[in-house]
């Protein structure tokens, strides 16, 4: 059994401890609100970034043949991993290993290009895809390296993405990789932020273009785009100089955004899931220093009660 001074010390130090998981709570609270408000500003752009794309979808037809919305049979495939630059954020990474692990375990799933209305059937057998890696934060470097694949470009710090500048170095690798028919398709697995609590590991495919995923995409972004009062309206585009030239302008920037948004959503989630886990971490202390509270608190009153009763029998043996 422990003596009261090795409970003594114990509780110091969970104490100790304590102060230092609220404090971390306190300053990720703090950055969980900053990242929050860069997701919920750019989900309206995002939206009517999308509605405008799919507008005009229907120019996609004729310009497939070659340049960002050409369709190829999914040989390689390049996939963007937005992770956090340190640990202590509870099951944020692990959600992503586990993602990752998924998809390489199920290969058929990457090689499916999510476009309506035009399916290729691939005749790549799953042991011959070649999958490579673009990582975002360390914790996403070391998971792809455990699982020994190559990775061709490495950004330390996820947490340097603050504005849409940062974030063409990034978007180029991915644009003149698929431009160079190095990759058949492009996706990213990011971390979509839904609440404080509640946050889910997504994976979206960003080249080819995917109508689907942009459907999808529109609809969850319907109800937000009500909140900002954004009406969604029918409109008929005049197009110029000419469709071609429009498109080779717009697609670049779209590729970017989604890049830029994935980050920002997986930013707000990373803080959110600090946030709580050190909220989860003080309770703990608290829970752990009370209960040897309670048990010092008991051994010192057996010491007082010991010692009134040794008193009170010497007394009676003096009598």
């Amino acid at each position: 059994m422990a003596s009261s001074k090795d409970i003594r010390r114990r509780i110091k130090s969970i104490n100790s401890t304590k102060k230092i998981t609220k404090a971390m709570e306190m300053v990720s609270a703090a950055k969980m609100r900053r990242a929050v408000s860069s997701v919920l500003s750019i989900r309206p752009y995002a939206h009517a970034a999308w509605s405008v794309l799919t507008n005009m979808a229907r120019a996609f037809e004729k310009y497939q043949e070659n340049g960002l919305l050409e369709i190829r049979e999914v040989k390689s495939v390049l996939v963007v991993v937005v992770s956090s630059n340190r640990g202590l954020c509870g099951s944020f990474n692990t959600q992503i290993s586990k993602k990752l692990r998924d998809e390489i375990a199920h290969p058929e799933k990457l090689k499916i290009n999510r476009i309506a209305g035009k399916k290729i059937d691939s005749k790549v057998k799953n042991e011959d895809l070649k999958i490579d890696f673009i990582t975002i934060g360390k914790k996403g470097e070391n998971i792809v390296r455990r699982l020994e694949k190559e990775i061709i470009a490495s950004f330390a710090d996820g947490g340097q993405f603050i504005s849409s500048v940062d974030v063409r170095p990034l978007s180029k690798i991915v644009i003149d990789d698929y431009l160079a028919k190095k990759y058949d398709k492009v996706v990213v697995v990011y971390t979509d932020y839904i609440s404080t609590v509640v946050q889910q590991t997504r994976i979206r495919q960003i080249l080819p273009i995917s109508k689907i995923d942009m459907e999808k995409q529109i609809a969850e972004m319907d109800v937000i785009a009500k909140e900002y009062g954004l009406e969604e309206t029918k409109v008929e585009y005049k197009v110029e100089p000419s469709p071609r030239e429009v498109l080779d302008f717009i697609v670049p920037r779209i590729i970017k955004m989604q890049l830029f948004h994935a980050i920002l959503e997986s930013q707000a989630s990373e803080q959110s899931a600090r946030m709580m886990a050190m909220r989860n971490a003080t309770d703990a202390a608290g829970e752990m220093s009370d209960d040897l509270t309670l048990a010092y608190n008991q051994i010192r009153q057996g010491k007082i009660t010991q010692e009134i009763a040794e008193i009170s029998a010497g007394r009676a043996a003096l009598e």
